[in-house]
């Protein structure tokens, strides 16, 4: 990571935490050591960052830099909270952090903080003991989305049976029970949905696959109209029900 990439990150961790944050526990998170940090605290300062703090106690960061203040209604509010929360209880951990810090940053940053009381949520969810926390291939698979990479990976289906594929990945779709995987197979040649609890991430391959994802994305709409169907099969059908959903489809047999 440069250090200009660091500086960065370190306002973006500061203006995410409430409390006073020291600089070992910054340090441990960017990787770097506690004097790379008092100079980058320092050269933050020198360029009018409102750091707050010193060496030994702390360091924090007074509200609304940066961000310009947000005037949401309590139902907008409830509404950003209620997701965010979903998503950290059970997303993966890259995510859930994310989904901490936003709502950091979003009630650092609003302007009704009074009206909406001070921050404290009306709204809280409450994930089932079924639930199933996603695993670590999440965070990479949505890395080679964003960046188009093509994966391998080792799939084992509903009966059980292994295939090694090549795919690109596009689209994650969460369940509340379950998370699908919705790719092109370089082996079938067709759009097909994985269980990513199901699925072993072999490689993240350096390859590009070919056009913009976007336009990918039509295709598996426009090609795969039962996608839909098969994407809203109930959480709490069996593995053979959601099979005999999939097949329904002519391109969506690998669930």
């Amino acid at each position: 990571m440069s250090r200009t990439s660091r500086l960065f990150e370190l306002i973006a961790i500061l203006r995410a935490r409430r409390m006073a944050v020291t600089a070992l526990e910054l340090a441990s998170e960017l990787g770097v050591s506690q004097r790379s940090i008092y100079r980058d605290i320092e050269t933050m300062r020198s360029l009018g960052a409102p750091i707050e703090g010193e060496a030994g106690v702390g360091y924090c960061l007074r509200q609304g830099f940066f961000l310009p203040e947000f005037a949401f209604s309590p139902d907008e509010l409830d509404a950003l909270t209620l997701g965010l929360a979903w998503v950290q209880q059970r997303a993966d951990p890259a995510l859930a952090r994310s989904s901490e810090s936003a709502l950091a940053k979003i009630l650092s940053a609003r302007s009704n903080a009074a009206e909406t009381g001070g921050g404290a949520p009306a709204l809280a969810p409450a994930a089932s003991a079924s639930r199933r926390v996603d695993p670590p291939e999440a965070a990479l698979l949505r890395d080679a989305i964003r960046r188009q990479r093509k994966v391998d990976i080792r799939y084992e289906d509903a009966h059980g049976a292994l295939s090694d594929r090549t795919i690109w990945p596009i689209a994650i779709v969460y369940f509340d029970e379950v998370r699908i995987l919705a790719a092109w197979c370089e082996q079938r040649s067709a759009f097909r949905h994985f269980r990513i609890d199901r699925l072993n991430l072999k490689a993240v391959l350096q390859e590009r696959y070919p056009g913009r994802r976007q336009s990918v994305m039509v295709r598996w709409q426009q090609q795969d109209r039962d996608w839909r169907s098969l994407l809203t099969v109930s959480d709490t059908q069996t593995d053979y029900e959601v099979q005999h959903a999939s097949e329904r489809s002519a391109t969506s047999k690998e669930i």
